[in-house]
């Protein structure tokens, strides 16, 4: 299975690509304002959501399968734009895709935004673990039906 950028993800990279330096960090930003709150459903059981521990700041994930679409809900603390953005990004780019169209996004897709020449390696690991948790949960709802 070849690694594949789908097409709303792919629109999102370009958009990054027209950016240079601290123009990045600040199209990431308004990604991060852009992050829905969670559902209220989800909002009084964000302790069952699936913590990213790779990552410093607090991220916590939900995926939903719906006509085997898969949607998700992040919570990330607005204090951490640059992490709220990246989850908005892939919430974006991801959400309502097949689990075989999410399990076909590189890990390293976000070089292809720039990202690698604006955050820190450390960041950079974090938001490659959303991504490969975001791939386990779409793994796991394959795994249960």
């Amino acid at each position: 299975m070849p690694d594949t950028i789908p097409p709303h993800l792919s629109e999102i990279v370009a958009e990054f690509q027209f950016c240079e330096g601290q123009d990045k960090l600040e199209l990431l930003i308004q990604y991060a304002q852009s992050l829905p709150p969670l559902p209220a459903s989800l909002a009084e059981q964000r302790d069952a959501m699936q913590q990213v521990p790779e990552c410093m700041t607090p991220v916590f994930l939900q995926a939903e399968s719906q006509d085997g679409k898969f949607f998700f809900h992040f919570d990330v603390p607005a204090e951490s734009p640059m992490v709220r953005g990246f989850a908005a990004v892939m919430k974006q780019g991801l959400d309502g895709l097949t689990a075989e169209q999410v399990l076909q996004v590189p890990v390293d897709f976000y070089q292809d935004m720039g990202l690698d020449t604006v955050l820190s390696h450390q960041r950079l690991n974090g938001l490659s673990a959303i991504l490969a948790h975001m791939k386990q949960h779409v793994v796991q709802a394959i795994d249960t039906r």
